[in-house]
């Protein structure tokens, strides 16, 4: 097996179980605090602020978790050039 390869499939592995927790202790937190609030304060209606703010923090955590999806192939081709650039500027034309 490819030691890179494993390397990276073994960092997407742990992002994601990271990110699982984090959906896991949202949930839990924010169920707290929706029967805190309509318990004690029925007037006063105030969990959906940290949901809404956290529930933003958590949707930009997971598009950085699954986005690898979407942007693998050209973060490739932008790596392939820059190290094409590497090599021309290393080795320069003949007959300059």
């Amino acid at each position: 097996m490819d030691e890179i390869a494993y390397r990276r499939a073994k960092a997407r592995v742990e992002a994601r179980l990271g990110f699982y927790r984090h959906v896991v202790i949202y949930v839990a937190v924010n169920l707290f605090l929706i029967v805190l609030n309509l318990r004690h304060e029925r007037h006063h209606v105030w969990f959906y602020w940290p949901m809404l703010g956290w529930g933003f923090g958590l949707f930009w955590h997971g598009w950085n978790v699954y986005s690898y999806r979407w942007n693998s192939a050209r973060k490739d081709r932008m790596i392939q050039r820059e190290m094409e650039r590497d090599a021309r500027a290393r080795w320069p034309r003949a007959g300059v």
